[in-house]
C-alpha cells in the first residue's frame, strides 16, 4: 500500500501544477514529447544515462539507469579460538591450537584473514521534474529509483582460502573431541586425537574469524540460547571454505530533490550542464548479513578494524544522499 502511495506522488504533484492558474505561468506552449534529451550522469548513484522529454512547459519526465563502477577495499580480521573477548587470551589460544593443527594435519592457519568488499548497486529510475520559475532552469523532482537490494558484497580473498580450510578442519576435529568419539576405526581399532590436544580443544572452543561481540543473546528456533550476550562472534567458513557478507536495502527507493540545468553557451545550443541533489529513501538503516545469517548492524557490537568504522557510518545514513552532476545533449527537437 505504501509503495502505491509513493508511485502516485508524482502524478498528484503533476496534477497540482496543472491546476495553477495560467496567469501564474508563462503562457508559451510546449507540446508533449516535443524534444528528447539524453543525460550522462555521475555521482553518488554511480555512472548513468537518462532520457528526458517535456510533458508541457513546466513538467518533464526522465527515465534512466545507473550503476556503481567496480572498485574494491580490503578489511582485515584476526583468527581466534573460543568465545573470550580478551585479545591476549584469544591470541594465546590461537597460537597453541594452530601449532597443534599444523603438527597433526600439516595445514597452517594464518592469524589474519582479509575480506575484499565492493559495491554492487544499480538502479533504474523514473523521475518527474517540475519547473516553477520563469526561466525553467531550476526544477523540483520527485519519483523513484528501483534496483538491487544488495548494494554491497564482501568475501575473503582467494589467498586466504587455505587458512579458512584449516579453520574448518580444526572445527571438524573439535566436534569429535567434544563428543569423545574416534576420528575413524581401522581394523577394529578406534583412532583418537592425542588426549592432550582433545582436552585443550574442548577447553578452548571453536576457531573462527573474530568480528565482534554479540550485543544480545542469539537463540535458535526452539528458543535455546546459542550464543550469549557479550561473547565473541567468531565467523566460521561455510562448506566452500568461504566467509562473506552482503549489505541489503529496499529495492524500491522513493526520491525527492532539486536540480538545475544551464546552457553551456550560445555556441552550444543543444548542450546543457547541471546537477541533481536530493534523497532516495532506501528503508532505514541498511542490514549487513553474513553467510551464517548474523546481522552485523543489529546483532554485533565492538566490531573490529575497518568494518567497525563502516558500520558506524552506515547506521547514520538512513537514506541514500543523491548528488549527481550531468551533461545533457538534445537529440531532436520538433519545430514550433
Amino acid at each position: 500500500m505504501r509503495r502505491k502511495c509513493y508511485m502516485a506522488l508524482p502524478l498528484m504533484i503533476a496534477s497540482a501544477f496543472c491546476a495553477i492558474p495560467v496567469a501564474a505561468q508563462n503562457t508559451e506552449k510546449v507540446p508533449a514529447f516535443s524534444k528528447l534529451d539524453v543525460d550522462v550522469t555521475g555521482g553518488t548513484t554511480g555512472l548513468g544515462v537518462e532520457l528526458s522529454t517535456p510533458l508541457n512547459r513546466s513538467i518533464s519526465v526522465r527515465a534512466g539507469y545507473s550503476f556503481m563502477p567496480h572498485f574494491t577495499y580490503d578489511m582485515d580480521f584476526y583468527v581466534s579460538v573460543g568465545e573470550s573477548t580478551d585479545p591476549a587470551v584469544s591470541n594465546s589460544r590461537f597460537q597453541k591450537m594452530a601449532t597443534a593443527l599444523k603438527n597433526i594435519t600439516g595445514y597452517e592457519v594464518d592469524n589474519k584473514v582479509t575480506m575484499v568488499g565492493e559495491p554492487k548497486m544499480w538502479n533504474a529510475s523514473l523521475l518527474v521534474d517540475f519547473k516553477p520559475l520563469h526561466n525553467k532552469s531550476w526544477h523540483i523532482t520527485t519519483g523513484f529509483y528501483w534496483g538491487s537490494s544488495r548494494i554491497g558484497y564482501a568475501e575473503n580473498s582467494k589467498g586466504d582460502m587455505s587458512s579458512l580450510f584449516a579453520i574448518g578442519m580444526y572445527n571438524h576435529l573439535y566436534e569429535y573431541a567434544k563428543a569423545d568419539e574416534p576420528l575413524y576405526t581401522i581394523d577394529g581399532t578406534d583412532v583418537y586425537l592425542p588426549t592432550s590436544v582433545e582436552d585443550k580443544m574442548v577447553e578452548y572452543g571453536r576457531m573462527g574469524v573474530h568480528v565482534g561481540t554479540y550485543k544480545h543473546d542469539i537463540v535458535d528456533a526452539d528458543g535455546n540460547v546459542v550464543h550469549a550476550k557479550g561473547t565473541a562472534y567468531n565467523m566460521e567458513p561455510d562448506n566452500n571454505c568461504m566467509v562473506s557478507a552482503k549489505m541489503l536495502v529496499n529495492a524500491f527507493k522513493p526520491y525527492v530533490g532539486v536540480g538545475y540545468d544551464g546552457r553551456l553557451g550560445k555556441a552550444y545550443g543543444n548542450w546543457k550542464i547541471g546537477f541533481d541533489a536530493g534523497v532516495a529513501f532506501w528503508g532505514g538503516t541498511p542490514r549487513i548479513i553474513t553467510h551464517d545469517g548474523t546481522d552485523l548492524v543489529n546483532d554485533v557490537t565492538d566490531l573490529r578494524q575497518h568494518v567497525g568504522h563502516y558500520v558506524k557510518l552506515i547506521k547514520k545514513v538512513k537514506a541514500l544522499p543523491v548528488i549527481n552532476l550531468k551533461i545533457t545533449k538534445t537529440l531532436f527537437k520538433t519545430k514550433k
